[in-house]
């Protein structure tokens, strides 16, 4: 019995042993578990961070576009075109047509013109009639190909509703035989003013006139003086400034329309008037009158004859025009050109402007190749300085063009002293030998490496090229930037326009002086004095 009962509790504890783990074992799913829980919580948190990301730059990204499409709306422009051409072709009455055409600027029915047919054009002349159309083609650049459609009757109501300057560029556009067919068919009034103003040379102050002002005599009262305005204004419309005639039409002074509107019935129209108003002759040129004109910020400037008769005025959009001309002009002579070019100008018109300055600069580089062709002998013996050329024959080129600009400009100033302009000149040359000097070393210095590294030369006999070569560069830019300023001058006291004397004979003169300085110098310097050669 005793030995069972041992047995019996030895099992027992075994079986106690054996099952003393399974707490352990049971608490690791217990554990397992929490950790997947706290991984998903972390999952989760990070799904809608990344969800809060996405809606943020989502959000970002819509204001943004939304604030790049206001922007857009700021500089949007109406189709103004489109909405022309569509009410010219609709179906709406011809009163609904004009009523509608009404609200739209007169610049804006120009640039439309070319995209109608010529049956609709003439419906649209028809519609608006010769008056509104007269404003229209005052905007064209070139009407004369509009005009041609039409019957020389019509054409000439059109045109003598113009200022007179705005239809003589019209007519010029046009052959003789038209011209006058239209010209002979206008009221007399307005073949006087056309006639007037084609009588005076395009450069001169004449040609660049209208005979739209108002007038009022000398000696009047306030009130005559507002009545006068009124009756004159229906058929011109530059009010801004009123002019003071006396006997004979003779110019005595101008009135603002603000101060006569605001004088009073009894003020004394003579204590409105400004007599020292400035003014012009007809026959005076535009280019010594164009920068004077500048300086006063009036809307128009009386046009006198030489005996002090009112003849017309010259008005700020007058201005705005003939600077731009001259511009044009100086910008064509500039290039070589006999004149400005259009850009639809025949093929035939452009090479005959170019041909004569290309001709000639044919023969001035006869000269310079001539010139090169002196010495020869000094590339054969120095072959390795000819690479440099083109660098002297570019920098001096440039020098002299920069100060030929200038100088141009300079000289638009009619009241320059010569002192004025012996100091310029002095100082052009100043500033050319400065940054040839500056330019001289700079080339030196690369040059000189240049030849001694990659062209595995000594370094003696790199740096004697490179300083000739900086020598040169500094005479040369020198001499050319005193040529650019005395040419032009030079020219200006022969009457000539400096601007011909321009772009092609500076550069010209400017590829002499490099090469004769240039090669001058490898002649006595490397080849003579430092015996570089072969």
């Amino acid at each position: 019995m005793g030995d069972m009962k041992e047995v019996l509790e030895e099992e027992k504890e075994q079986a106690g042993q054996a099952a003393a783990p399974a707490p352990e074992e049971a608490a690791e799913p217990k554990e397992a578990s929490s950790i997947d829980a706290e991984e998903a919580v972390e999952h989760a948190l990070a799904a809608e961070a990344a969800e809060e990301k996405e809606e943020k730059e989502a959000r970002e990204e819509i204001e943004e576009k939304e604030e790049h499409e206001d922007k857009e709306e700021v500089f949007e422009h109406p189709d103004y075109e489109a909405e022309l051409v569509g009410i010219i072709r609709s179906d709406l009455s011809s009163a609904e047509k004009r009523d509608r055409l009404a609200d739209y600027h007169y610049n804006d029915i120009a640039d439309v013109l070319a995209k109608l047919t010529p049956e609709e054009r003439k419906a649209i002349y028809r519609l608006l009639g010769a008056e509104e159309v007269s404003e229209i083609f005052a905007y064209l650049d070139d009407a004369s190909e509009f005009i041609e459609e039409l019957t020389p009757e019509t054409a000439a109501h059109i045109v003598q509703e113009m200022d007179a300057d705005d239809a003589v560029d019209i007519l010029e556009d046009l052959d003789e035989e038209h011209q006058q067919a239209i010209i002979e068919r206008m009221d007399e009034e307005s073949r006087t003013d056309i006639e007037l103003i084609q009588s005076y040379p395009e450069d001169e102050i004449g040609s660049k006139m209208t005979t739209n002002y108002i007038a009022i005599r000398r000696g009047i009262s306030v009130k005559a003086a507002m009545r006068s305005l009124v009756d004159q204004a229906a058929d011109n419309d530059n009010l801004s400034t009123i002019y003071v005639v006396e006997e004979g039409d003779i110019f005595y002074g101008a009135i603002t329309l603000q101060d006569l509107i605001i004088a009073r019935e009894f003020t004394d129209l003579e204590t409105l008037v400004t007599t020292s108003y400035p003014y012009v002759y007809d026959h005076e040129t535009v280019d010594t009158c164009i920068e004077e004109l500048k300086d006063y910020s009036e809307d128009s400037i009386p046009v006198l004859s030489s005996d002090k008769k009112l003849l017309g005025v010259i008005t700020s959009q007058d201005l705005v025009e003939v600077v731009d001309e001259e511009m044009g002009e100086d910008y064509a002579k500039l290039a070589g050109l006999t004149d400005e070019e259009d850009l639809n100008e025949p093929l035939r018109q452009s090479i005959k402007k170019r041909l004569p300055w290309l001709i000639t600069l044919m023969f001035l580089g006869l000269l310079v190749s001539s010139v090169v062709g002196v010495f020869e002998p000094v590339m054969a013996a120095l072959p390795l300085a000819v690479a440099f050329q083109s660098m002297i024959l570019d920098m001096s080129g440039n020098a002299g063009t920069q100060s030929l600009a200038v100088t141009i400009r300079v000289l638009t100033d009619e009241n320059l002293t010569s002192a004025q302009k012996r100091k310029f000149v002095f100082k052009e040359m100043r500033v050319g030998m400065t940054n040839g000097m500056i330019l001289g070393l700079a080339s030196c210095t690369i040059v000189g490496l240049y030849i001694m590294i990659l062209k595995g030369r000594p370094f003696a006999y790199s740096f004697s090229i490179s300083l000739c070569l900086g020598i040169a560069l500094m005479i040369a830019m020198t001499i050319t930037s005193l040529t650019g300023t005395l040419v032009p001058m030079i020219m200006k006291k022969l009457k000539i326009d400096p601007a011909v004397a321009s772009g092609p004979l500076i550069t010209t003169m400017s590829d002499l002086v490099a090469v004769v300085t240039y090669y001058g110098l490898v002649w006595i310097l490397l080849i003579h004095v430092l015996h570089l050669a072969g």
